[in-house]
């Protein structure tokens, strides 16, 4: 007979073996070799309905997010709980993110951002990545960081790369020399959504809205603000970028 090793199989082996043979509880341990303390063990966990419902309503907004990702959204939610066990809920649901298949999509909240309704500055900002070349053929980004209110150009960060963290520093930055605002809005590129990013929002007590896939016109401040920006370039005689 094959030794039953895990502790739920054993409790069912010991039931059959009761119901189907007459056994006793002592005698029936004894067969499959069973402590009989395991046999009455009662678990002692609490109920992770709503906890299981937020991941998955999460896990459903952010297809392309993995469980450390849907960590620290949890936990901007109030939702204190161990990394181990969010994974534990991430596998058991079969959450896994699965593979591409075709063209590339951005993924984020599928509802447009609140139109701004006060005429002071500070009520939104909008940021976005702009791409070109040197002429040496090395590629470079410029991060502009806008008022939607006042259109100002907050911040024109120019490197050849600029990391989630990156981006990070400089909010911060910013935020001390002009104050914070009230909401962000982006679009849903690799630093935009990485761990420093989405953590950094509940710290700074800054909401964060990402605009919907294939919806650029939910940004269309910042994105107007781009193509202004390439024009007045190429008449200075810069090459375009994107």
């Amino acid at each position: 007979m094959k030794k039953v090793v895990i502790a739920a199989a054993q409790r069912e082996a010991v039931t059959h073996l009761q119901a189907a043979f007459g056994m006793s509880e002592r005698r029936a341990c004894r067969v499959i070799s069973a402590d009989r303390k395991s046999m009455r063990y009662r678990s002692c966990r609490t109920d992770d309905g709503d906890l299981w419902s937020r991941l998955c309503e999460l896990a459903q907004q952010r297809r392309r997010f993995g469980y450390r990702r849907l960590h620290i959204l949890l936990r901007r939610d109030g939702i204190t709980i161990n990394r181990k066990k969010t994974q534990r809920l991430y596998r058991e649901e079969g959450l896994t993110v699965r593979r591409r298949k075709g063209r590339r999509r951005a993924v984020g909240a599928r509802a447009p951002a609140p139109v701004p309704v006060s005429v002071l500055p500070n009520q939104r900002w909008s940021l976005d990545f702009v791409h070109d070349q040197l002429v040496t053929g090395r590629r470079f980004r410029v991060l502009n960081i806008v008022d939607d209110v006042t259109r100002e150009c907050l911040r024109a960060v120019v490197d050849t790369s600029i990391s989630g963290r990156r981006v990070v520093r400089e909010l911060a930055d910013l935020i001390a020399e002009r104050g914070s605002p009230k909401m962000i809005v982006s679009d849903n590129g690799t630093e935009l959504t990485s761990n420093a990013v989405l953590a950094w929002p509940g710290d700074a007590g800054v909401e964060w809205h990402y605009i919907a896939p294939g919806k650029p016109t939910q940004n269309g401040f910042i994105k107007r603000f781009n193509d202004r920006l390439r024009d007045e370039l190429n008449r200075a005689g810069f090459a375009g970028g994107r």
